[in-house]
């Protein structure tokens, strides 16, 4: 099983719990990134375990084949001393080593494989979690910003709003009532500026007045001549 099959299980279980439970997604963002560094802590140990097998299998393969070489000298070695036998048996673990050898370069291969899907695969984990880190601000900026535009909609759509408003209004409506009675209480009542007015309209008529007078004086004399 290679690392994102793991890790998508893992992923999807612990989504699940929370979707049951309601949770919001600035936790599940956290969630997943803390999972992602949980899987990259597990396969970096695991890679170093593979890492140390193949030094011990190449070790194994070395001293094979250092062994496969000894009994080649001595078969030739036999062979110089006229001991065809001892040379056969020579040929013989000679033979086996070599088996030896090339069954541990097969499990070399297997493990070189294995060490570099799990390098390819910590490479992608990783792109995957610095993307997962850098979008994780802006996913929760913008679940801060939709839950106080959802709270400003539930607000709107109580009702206390135009409650609030009602009162205001209320209150304008108060005032206003004060205000009408404060000016009640000046009704009637002539300020200095009212007084001066006053002179004011009453030269204007006593002018008028006389020229009048004088007016119907002229008028008067006229006719009787």
């Amino acid at each position: 099983m290679g690392i994102f099959s793991r890790f998508t299980d893992i992923v999807n279980s612990n989504i699940n719990a929370i979707l049951d439970k309601a949770e919001d997604p600035a936790k599940m963002v956290r969630l997943i990134i803390q999972e992602m560094e949980d899987t990259l802590v597990e396969v970096r140990s695991a890679s170093a375990k593979t890492l140390a097998s193949k030094k011990e299998i190449s070790s194994q393969i070395r001293k094979v084949q250092v062994e496969a070489d000894d009994w080649r000298a001595k078969a030739q070695l036999a062979i110089s001393k006229d001991r065809e036998d001892l040379a056969r048996a020579a040929l013989q673990e000679k033979k086996k080593c070599d088996e030896h050898g090339v069954m541990l370069s097969s499990e070399l291969a297997v493990v070189d494989e294995q060490i570099s899907k799990l390098q390819n695969e910590v490479g992608q984990l990783q792109d995957k979690l610095a993307d997962a880190k850098a979008r994780q601000k802006t996913i929760i900026l913008r679940q801060k910003t939709v839950s106080s535009r959802l709270e400003v909609k539930k607000t709107l759509d109580s009702g206390k709003v135009d409650a609030a408003m009602g009162r205001f209004e209320q209150y304008e409506r108060k005032i206003d009532d004060l205000e009408s009675q404060v000016d009640a209480y000046d009704l009637g009542k002539k300020t200095l500026a009212d007084e001066f007015a006053d002179l004011e309209s009453d030269e204007e008529i006593d002018n008028e007045l006389a020229a009048l007078k004088k007016s119907m004086q002229a008028n008067t004399s006229t006719n009787k001549k």
